[in-house]
């Protein structure tokens, strides 16, 4: 397999049997006091389910004390930390898939600030059967206007581009088939910057069966979004454009 990309290599490895159950994808930029809260209650979650289970967290070049942080979790065999430098939060959840279908029957994406709580994830574990995916969607969730016109514009972009229909896009509370998300992925260019629009839409343009579940959203313990209203809304534009050149490549 050398030379070849990473879609092509995890496509190598479909017919491989996988380490794990269950992968959790977990990007993290200068969270230093949310991070350990965050992977202590998954790992408590996951070990109540008795599942064979790896920790993914990548640590996109965080300025603050994020690596110091992870390194008292070094020894644990179910997580394995990545440092690597700044790329931003798209390609850092990408990252993470890679690697995550390669190792596990499942792959689960959730952020690192602690909003959305590991203590739901059992409903989506037990709701996994004879499904590609679940996706989960936002409950008691307050958004500014800039953040609430952002969100109203992805659904509607990937309603008309992907026919796709699900009630929150781009959250980051999702578990999918790694022998589906794998054939997604090489759809993806490493730069995209909300990947997982773009997967909800490819789930529902490849016809995936797809059950989704409400998550209570927990305003965020510490600190504050490393992503700003303007910033977010600039973005937003350039994935306008990813997003429509991606669904141009399921045609």
């Amino acid at each position: 397999m050398q030379g070849q990309s990473p879609s092509a290599q995890l496509e190598n490895r479909k017919l491989d049997k996988r380490l794990a159950d269950l992968a959790v994808v977990i990007p993290v930029y200068n969270e230093e006091k949310n991070i350990r809260a965050c992977i202590e209650s998954w790992l408590r979650v996951l070990t109540g389910l008795e599942i064979h289970y790896l920790l993914i967290v990548l640590n996109d070049g965080s300025r603050d004390k994020t690596e110091q942080v992870l390194s008292e979790f070094s020894q644990n065999k179910s997580i394995q930390i990545v440092n690597k430098a700044n790329e931003g939060h798209g390609p850092t959840i990408l990252r993470g898939y890679h690697i995550g279908a390669g190792l596990a029957e499942w792959v689960f994406q959730i952020d690192s600030d602690n909003e959305l709580p590991a203590e739901t994830f059992h409903t989506f574990w037990d709701a996994r059967h004879d499904k590609n995916a679940v996706l989960g969607f936002r409950v008691g969730r307050e958004q500014s206007v800039i953040r609430k016109i952002i969100s109203r514009t992805a659904k509607i972009t990937t309603s008309v581009l992907y026919k796709c229909h699900h009630k929150d896009v781009n959250i980051p509370y999702r578990l999918i088939r790694s022998d589906d998300l794998i054939p997604i992925l090489s759809h993806i260019p490493h730069d995209t910057f909300a990947p997982n629009i773009a997967i909800s839409g490819a789930l529902a343009k490849t016809g995936a069966s797809v059950s989704e579940l409400p998550v209570p959203f927990e305003p965020r313990a510490h600190g504050v979004a490393s992503l700003t209203d303007f910033s977010a809304f600039t973005n937003a534009v350039k994935s306008l454009i990813q997003l429509v050149r991606i669904s141009r490549s399921f045609s």
